[in-house]
């Protein structure tokens, strides 16, 4: 899948929004990807999956024993990556705000996991996802995610694999452009505004 398919596929379902977004990273911007949106459609979410995975290294997708992703955002493309790769989906969530596995999922010594997010910005999320995961006993050999919007600076510590790199500006709240900070900014995301 080419990059405007990709974007033709947000685009369809509207999950490409224009506006003033705080993002879960606490910066701010004027455009925002709602992956729920573009992952409500199951097909659709099968063929961004199937492309997902075409971008890991054959060598590597053969070690993977398991598919792990933060909640709430990761939840759907981890388990269609997980579909798409014929193995087990996970997710871990922050019920006391610090990842962890819950609901009866255990990883086994020797997992090889493959980090699933539907989009990173600062790569915080995943990288607190991988701790919890290898705490929890598996090894993250790689990390995927629908968008990288980090402008290819983030290092989630592992080989990582984005379907596609979206470069939208992001500000701090400090540097905030006359048009974005003469507007309200509106969090779609899944963490609550702090």
């Amino acid at each position: 899948m080419q990059d405007d398919e990709v974007l033709a596929e947000f685009r369809a379902s509207k999950a490409l929004l224009e506006g003033h977004f705080l993002l879960s990273s606490g910066r701010h911007s004027a455009h925002y990807l709602q992956c729920a949106r573009v992952l409500a459609d199951p097909m659709r979410a099968s063929r961004l999956a199937a492309a997902l995975a075409a971008r890991i290294p054959r060598e590597l997708r053969k070690d993977i024993t398991k598919v792990v992703s933060p909640a709430m955002g990761g939840v759907i493309i981890g388990h269609e990556m997980g579909r798409a790769l014929g193995v087990e989906a996970l997710f871990v969530e922050r019920p006391t705000g610090t990842f962890e596995l819950r609901r009866g999922f255990e990883l086994e010594p020797g997992d090889k996991v493959l980090m699933v997010e539907d989009v990173v910005t600062t790569g915080l999320s995943g990288k607190e996802a991988i701790v919890a995961i290898n705490e929890a006993g598996g090894e993250v050999i790689a990390a995927a995610a629908l968008i990288d919007r980090s402008a290819g600076s983030v290092d989630m510590g592992v080989p990582f694999f984005p379907l596609i790199a979206i470069n939208f500006p992001t500000y701090d709240p400090s540097e905030l452009p006359p048009e974005l900070s003469a507007t309200e900014a509106v969090k779609p995301g899944s963490r609550a505004k702090s």
